[in-house]
């Protein structure tokens, strides 16, 4: 990470920072990161991106390139930029783990520092969360459609870029993913990587099965075969040929894909030509425009996929692009504040957030409080994080993220995951976080 990502960030965000720095605003600031509702159809959110996040603050600072940068803009003072020049992020994170479920108004993360420093960071942190939460969130549910048929990352080449590239396949691993198609991703995050044939393949030889010999030559223990490239039944037959050529050689084709078509039907009719011809353990793999309501769809019709590449419609979460990610400050120079815009009411003071699960460990609701309350029956989710700048404890790998998430999951009401119109989790506030809102909104209408 560069300390070039100190720009990656809203003009605005530095503009505020100059009038706070001139007017001696310097007290100690909380922010709080939230999602303030639900895109439709969904009933939960997945949580991901703060290892990013924690890297980016330990590494915070301007480069003497960025300094120049901004000073050629004519809108900022040499004794602000001077500023600058030697800020580094010394405040502390509080955090909802990668991998945990959270609700909507639930905090996510909180950062209190000097208030600069608190502010400026604002852009990338909700850059980062929005993305990986919201990817990771759409994963889960095309995992939870798949019913234990595995789901791979077909998206990258259709991802919104570069970065959103590489943090798709984190995220989606993190969410239950089996495995990703980028490479970078798989040399980078240790995610398993699939891969089969394009069409282009195919149809650079004069006949499909001649490209099924060539390939499954190249690659005699790891050939899934695109069976789709001119008719998916005739492929599906050349696809028989070449697997009894590789049984008769002591090999084993490992599955044919479907990419296009009515999906539903042509796995139906390959399974059958498969099975007559003995190749029962060739498995069938789905790909083509494909989300959660496809998998949930093929799971419910009994239809005979083994697994699954989603691509597109999840790398850029189609049905939800976005999230109502919102970071607000609640609390400066000790004092609890709030927002009271019509539709984007905040709540003041420094939180924690308690779930309160059954004997059994199922989730039974959520209580968000002020982080100094303690409630015996219920278990805080923000864990402190960053203390003075840097990062405390050990950071989990994405590999015990993705366990986590694998375990809590397990534990969340199926009426919660429903793909449609998902009955809501309970979310309540706290006796003593209510009334600090109730009171700090009436000091304000009075100021006004």
């Amino acid at each position: 990470m560069t300390r070039d990502l100190a720009l990656l960030t809203d003009l605005y965000e530095l503009t505020m920072a100059q009038s706070y720095f001139q007017h001696r605003r310097v007290e100690s600031a909380t922010f709080s990161l939230f999602i303030r509702s639900y895109p439709p159809d969904r009933g939960y959110f997945v949580s991901a991106g703060l290892d990013d996040v924690l890297t980016y603050l330990g590494d915070f600072g301007f480069e003497p390139s960025a300094l120049e940068f901004l000073r050629g803009t004519g809108l900022f003072t040499e004794s602000f930029l001077d500023f600058l020049a030697g800020l580094r992020f010394s405040g502390e994170v509080w955090a909802v783990p990668e991998g945990r479920l959270f609700f909507k108004d639930e905090p996510i993360l909180e950062v209190t520092a000097p208030i600069i420093e608190a502010q400026v960071v604002e852009t990338f942190i909700i850059n980062q969360i929005n993305l990986q939460s919201l990817i990771a969130t759409k994963a889960a549910r095309c995992v939870y459609a798949a019913r234990g048929r595995a789901v791979v990352d077909f998206s990258l080449r259709r991802t919104h870029g570069i970065d959103a590239g590489m943090k798709v396949p984190r995220s989606s691993y993190l969410a239950g993913f089996a495995g990703t198609s980028n490479v970078l991703a798989g040399k980078r995050y240790g995610i398993p990587m699939v891969g089969t044939m394009a069409h282009s393949f195919v149809s650079s030889f004069d006949r499909e099965i001649d490209a099924f010999r060539a390939f499954v030559a190249s690659f005699p223990e790891s050939s899934t075969l695109l069976i789709d490239t001119y008719d998916t039944i005739e492929g599906a037959q050349n696809a028989v040929k070449v697997g009894r050529e590789m049984a008769a050689r002591g090999q084993r084709l490992r599955g044919v894909r479907i990419d296009s078509g009515d999906l539903a039907s042509l796995a139906l009719e390959v399974r059958r030509i498969l099975d007559l011809a003995g190749l029962h353990d060739v498995k069938i793999v789905a790909s083509g425009g494909l989300d959660e309501c496809d998998l949930e769809s093929f799971s419910q019709r009994g239809i005979p996929y083994d697994s699954y590449g989603v691509g597109t419609r999840m790398g850029v979460s189609a049905d939800a692009p976005w999230f109502d990610v919102a970071y607000k400050l609640v609390e400066y120079d000790d004092r609890p504040v709030l927002k009271l815009s019509t539709g984007k009411v905040s709540w003041p003071g420094k939180k924690q957030v308690f779930r309160v699960t059954d004997d059994r460990g199922r989730l039974v609701k959520d209580l968000i409080a002020l982080r100094g309350e303690r409630f015996s029956e219920a278990k805080p989710l923000l864990e402190k994080v960053m203390e003075n700048g840097r990062i405390i404890g050990r950071r989990p790998s994405l590999r015990e993220s993705r366990e986590r998430f694998a375990e809590e999951f397990k534990c969340l009401d199926e009426a919660h995951k429903a793909i449609r119109s998902p009955s809501l989790y309970p979310v309540e506030l706290s006796p003593e976080l209510d009334s600090l809102r109730d009171s700090v909104g009436r000091q304000l209408q009075h100021a006004s």
